[in-house]
């Protein structure tokens, strides 16, 4: 039988929960009174099985307090304990399971998100930067518009590459191909479908694509999360990157802290900035998916668009743009639309990457990556 510890209430006249515990089917190795005195007449009242502070020896949480003990963010931070903890976490009528993590014997890292458009992605090229001064590295990216099959890229790819790449129907500007354009380190894209509330994902051939890059035998794997999901790797080590205005303690959030070595808050530990990959040159036409400060930039900047995301709008904002250069994040409709318009009307196209700016973010990035293995 399933051993279990239960989450208790003073709520509750203590003979029901007592019964209750008798009748489901677990073996129940302890009880954690979580509040409420309305119907208690002691202090421990008898529930049949030990009052303890923790999880040890449980297989499983089962929740039989209630509202107003618990209310549901507080039902939400008890589940994140559960799963930062290995264990299910149930209810009457509710069951979080934690995210499986497949086995990886390279040294490695995790970057995952609160959140879509984060930061995540300037996280994991800078991260993977730093590493690749003294270590040979390769990405792992997954992406819902990833490849079928995992897709190793080992040269940064041009904006001629991506139109080529667009033209014959493949997604041009996926989390991989912007890794790999902007880090020169070998890049292998995956995909997944579907995204939990702590992180799992339905599908993904990320397994795959993680026998592909310990084929290649680095020195240290980092692997790239999608969205809110995280990597599906049991990776040494984990960052959690927190979008600008994110709560971190809203829903499963606080899973996603206690699995974490270490937090990167987008807004507070570091700013993002977009940087070209090449020389600017005339009038710029600047587009991204977020962010719109570009007072860094020493150009001449006429336009800035954050429409990356909303074709309509963007093909809208293109016809009224008159520009030398466009310098555009490899995000979205960035080689559809954006370069596509480019070409046709004899622009040039720049690529830009993300940079994190903030003081010791670089020793945050490092001091959370695994060893150097002699």
């Amino acid at each position: 039988m399933t051993t279990a510890v239960a989450l208790v209430d003073g709520e509750h006249y203590p003979p029901v929960v007592r019964d209750a515990l008798a009748a489901l089917p677990y073996e129940f190795v302890g009880a954690i009174l979580v509040g409420g005195t309305e119907k208690l007449r002691e202090a421990r009242p008898d529930y049949g099985v030990p009052l303890v502070d923790g999880f040890d020896g449980a297989e499983v949480v089962v929740d039989l307090s209630d509202e107003p003990v618990l209310g549901p963010p507080a039902r939400l931070a008890w589940a994140a304990r559960a799963l930062a903890a290995g264990l299910a976490y149930v209810g009457a009528d509710f069951r979080f399971d934690p995210p499986v993590f497949e086995p990886f014997d390279l040294p490695s890292v995790a970057v995952f998100g609160t959140g879509k458009r984060v930061g995540k992605t300037a996280v994991t090229g800078a991260l993977a930067r730093l590493l690749a001064r003294d270590r040979e590295v390769v990405v792992v990216a997954m992406g819902r518009g990833g490849p079928p099959e995992p897709e190793l890229v080992r040269e940064p790819p041009g904006v001629a590459e991506l139109v080529r790449r667009s033209r014959a129907g493949l997604h041009a500007a996926s989390d991989h191909l912007e890794t790999a354009a902007v880090c020169g380190v070998p890049t292998i894209g995956c995909r997944r479908a579907g995204g939990g509330l702590a992180g799992a994902v339905f599908t993904s051939n990320v397994a795959e694509g993680a026998a592909l890059a310990r084929a290649l035998a680095p020195e240290v794997v980092v692997f790239d999360g999608s969205g809110a999901s995280i990597p599906p790797i049991a990776a040494d080590r984990r960052i959690l990157v927190v979008g600008r205005g994110d709560d971190e303690g809203a829903y499963l959030n606080p899973y996603r802290v206690l699995l974490a070595d270490a937090v990167v808050r987008i807004g507070v530990d570091a700013e993002l900035e977009l940087q070209p990959l090449e020389p600017l040159e005339g009038r710029v036409a600047v587009f991204t998916a977020g962010a719109t400060d570009v007072s860094h930039l020493e150009a001449d900047v006429v336009h800035v668009s954050a429409s990356l995301a909303h074709r309509e709008l963007l093909r809208r904002e293109l016809d009224a743009v008159d520009a030398d250069t466009y310098l555009v994040e490899l995000k979205a409709a960035a080689i559809d639309v954006v370069a596509e318009h480019a070409l046709a009307h004899g622009r040039r196209v720049v690529l830009g990457r993300n940079d994190l700016v903030g003081d010791g973010v670089d020793e945050l990035l490092l001091g959370a990556a695994p060893a150097v293995v002699p």
